[in-house]
């Protein structure tokens, strides 16, 4: 809906990369590809609106206690220079991207990678583009919805921005039955805006 996008509200776009875009990547989070026409519908209304948009895309070492390789829950994925990493060639990229995990963390939320060791928090740049832009509004969409799209709106209302999540722009992992529930229920009782159609 163009009227989502104001001065004062960004886009950012989620992990939108191949390894979980793509149905041949190691990571694919199913309908993913699905996704590209509207995200990038999307995208056309906030630069037609002059909002910015900002990408994020995890860009792994080869080697981390993130993956299940290096004792985590989650086979490699977006490593970083390789085709799986890339932002899917069908994305209209237009904004700024922000990488994350980039040292092995974990790279859930846009706005904060932890390691997966300590658990210890460190920035990324997200927030200080936000707030050089005056941005008070976050519309976050792409993938996956109970992970890193949940882990980014979360960590956007604990730093104060009104945060909507558009259902129809994301797809669910589903590790467990019912994560996709539980992760809309933790959002709206975080004062996330979740848009239902």
């Amino acid at each position: 809906m163009t009227e989502r996008y104001r001065p004062g509200v960004a886009l950012l776009v989620i992990d939108m990369q191949n390894d979980f875009a793509a149905p041949d990547g190691s990571l694919y989070v199913p309908g993913g590809q699905e996704l590209i026409p509207t995200v990038n519908a999307e995208i056309e209304q906030a630069v037609a609106a002059g909002s910015p948009v900002v990408y994020t895309q995890d860009w792994h070492p080869p080697t981390t206690p993130h993956f299940s390789t290096g004792g985590g829950i989650w086979p490699p994925h977006c490593v970083r220079e390789t085709v799986g990493a890339r932002l899917h060639p069908a994305l209209r990229v237009e904004g700024t991207v922000v990488r994350k995990g980039t040292g092995g963390e974990n790279g859930y939320s846009g706005f904060t990678v932890r390691d997966p060791l300590t658990d210890t928090a460190q920035a990324t740049e997200l927030h200080t583009i936000l707030m050089t832009r005056e941005i008070a509004t976050i519309v976050v969409v792409g993938l996956a919805g109970d992970h890193c799209v949940k882990a980014t709106a979360l960590d956007g209302r604990a730093r104060g921005y009104q945060v909507v999540v558009p259902l129809a722009l994301t797809r669910f992992v589903r590790l467990q039955p019912g994560d996709d529930t539980r992760a809309i229920s933790e959002l709206r009782d975080a004062g996330v805006v979740v848009v239902a159609s």
